[in-house]
């Protein structure tokens, strides 16, 4: 039964400020020997297979290589505490990519998963700001990037990208610190990227 999913993603890594990862699909080097990355998806209005996850959110977090594109992630999920089971059953599959949509793609880049943990998630946006936390775990708060130079007053964006969307905004992080799944790094000033999504399959 086909899937869809709409909402705001956005994301926190260590490089210093547009990812090369990200921008180059995976196979440019990261700005250090790993790559320590957030990424959160808020669900404005999904289903799958007939059950509804409007207004949930999912937060993966993960440690890899340098070069993203080689493989060897490990990574750990959050799943919204306000999932019934069968709404995070639904959203596991989705985004462990059994499902097919973009995450079908990065499944075979994941060597070890460090574990899902279901908790509270408090998530916040106001069109350029964006945040989540997740109790004393996750504290991560980001701002889309405005150029000095912009006549326009609007953010900067990066075209042609595809994941997980084809533009993406690039931001800095106000704050990030995450201590989870034997993962533990702050990674405030550095990196981000926000867009809508959406996905189906």
């Amino acid at each position: 039964m086909p899937w869809r999913l709409e909402g705001t993603y956005f994301e926190n890594c260590n490089c210093d400020m547009a990812c090369p990862c990200t921008l180059s699909g995976f196979t440019a080097p990261a700005d250090n020997d790993r790559c320590n990355v957030v990424l959160i998806f808020h669900i404005d209005s999904g289903e799958v297979d007939g059950i509804d996850v409007s207004g949930l959110t999912v937060v993966m977090a993960a440690d890899t290589p340098r070069v993203m594109g080689e493989g060897n992630w490990r990574v750990g999920l959050f799943m919204d505490a306000a999932a019934s089971a069968g709404q995070a059953e639904a959203l596991g599959a989705i985004f462990g990519g059994q499902k097919g949509g973009p995450f079908e793609a990065i499944a075979p880049l994941i060597s070890e998963m460090l574990g899902m943990q279901t908790a509270p998630i408090e998530y916040a946006d106001d069109g350029r700001r964006h945040r989540v936390k997740i109790g004393d775990l996750l504290e991560m708060e980001v701002e889309d990037f405005v150029s000095q130079f912009s006549g326009t007053g609007q953010p900067v964006k990066v075209s042609g990208v595809g994941f997980p969307n084809d533009t993406l905004t690039a931001g800095r992080a106000v704050s990030a610190r995450m201590s989870a799944f034997g993962l533990e790094f702050a990674n405030d000033g550095k990196n981000s990227f926000s867009a809508p999504f959406s996905w189906s399959a």
